[in-house]
């Protein structure tokens, strides 16, 4: 299995590719990812243009249940889960496109 590009890998290859500075790449990357988290804090839809949008989910509680547990059959107490807020991540049509 292929290994993905950490973040130095990324920022050194963008650099190369745009012909500046290492350093003005991740400023760009800092600054952008302040906006996003400050957009999703405050409930709006972020779209990164010909990449993905971004959206934050609020999941709701969930209460402690019965059930049954796979592997022996025997009755158990599922703990309970507190609310949640998760970040969903969609491709935008030109990026399925374009891996396509």
């Amino acid at each position: 299995m292929a290994k993905g590009m950490t973040k130095s890998d990324f920022v050194a290859a963008v650099a190369e590719k745009a012909q500046v500075s290492k350093k003005e790449v991740t400023a760009v990357l800092d600054a952008l990812m302040d906006v996003a988290v400050g957009e999703l804090k405050n409930g709006n839809e972020v779209t990164l243009p010909g990449m993905a949008k971004l959206k934050a989910v609020h999941k709701p509680p969930v209460p402690e249940r019965e059930g049954l547990d796979p592997f022996t059959k025997q009755p158990k107490i599922f703990k309970a889960k507190p609310a949640s807020t998760a970040v969903k991540m969609r491709p935008v049509k030109a990026l399925k496109d374009a891996v396509m």
